[in-house]
């Protein structure tokens, strides 16, 4: 994984950054329904677990988008990940805790079916809030919130406001007339996101649910 670093005096977001970061501190989310009509069929066609297929899809849309790989190092600097890979919760059902798992990404959606499903192996079973250590820096948190249909969601984060990549949640899937859509959220750090991308974020999102036989 390579940080890259960003020359913010030639940077053509320097001011919006400057300013959401250190004038108006702040971040938004959004929440949207994507139709998984397509894709859920195609999942239960080839017995494959949603849960990761939605964990890919969020993750290669972030990877197409420098502006959610962008944050500052442990030295304060900005820069932007080449590759980000995914940092998801999985559920205990026996004692309703969660833990944390990491998975090395891969651009073939079954090279990445098959780490996720040895991380499940070795991990998923491992009862702390990280199952699986030393989380790489180039982590984007992804969660699911499978019993609920939100509307909205949005995190409270008590730090010194500097976390800027994004988080993305899922919620429970729901019909809508004859579609299924999957309402998911996203939340983004203002110094270096605007609705635009976010907007982007949703719609590629769609688009990879609606091709899904292109690349399952």
């Amino acid at each position: 994984m390579t940080f890259n670093l960003i020359d913010i005096n030639t940077w053509e977001r320097k001011p919006y950054f400057e300013h959401f970061l250190n004038h108006t501190r702040c971040t938004f989310s959004m929440t949207a329904n994507i139709d998984i009509t397509r894709l859920l069929a195609k999942t239960r066609e080839m017995n494959i677990k949603f849960y990761p297929v939605f964990i890919y899809m969020v993750t290669k849309v972030v990877n197409c988008q420098v502006e959610f790989r962008t944050c500052l190092d442990e030295e304060g600097r900005l820069g932007f990940w080449d590759q980000m890979i995914p940092s998801y919760t999985i559920f205990h059902n026996e004692n309703k805790t969660f833990s944390t798992i990491w998975t090395a990404y891969e651009v073939n959606f079954y090279s990445f079916y098959k780490n996720y499903q040895q991380d499940m192996k070795l991990y998923g079973n491992v009862k702390e809030i990280s199952a699986k250590k030393q989380t790489p820096k180039n982590a984007i948190p992804i969660s699911c919130i499978p019993w609920t249909s939100f509307t909205g969601f949005n995190l409270n984060i008590f730090n010194d406001g500097t976390f800027l990549l994004p988080i993305i949640t899922g919620g429970k899937y729901f019909n809508q007339g004859d579609k299924l859509f999957l309402p998911i959220s996203i939340q983004v750090h203002h110094a270096v996101c605007d609705g635009y991308h976010a907007s982007q974020f949703f719609n590629e999102l769609q688009r990879l649910a609606d091709e899904c036989k292109e690349w399952l």
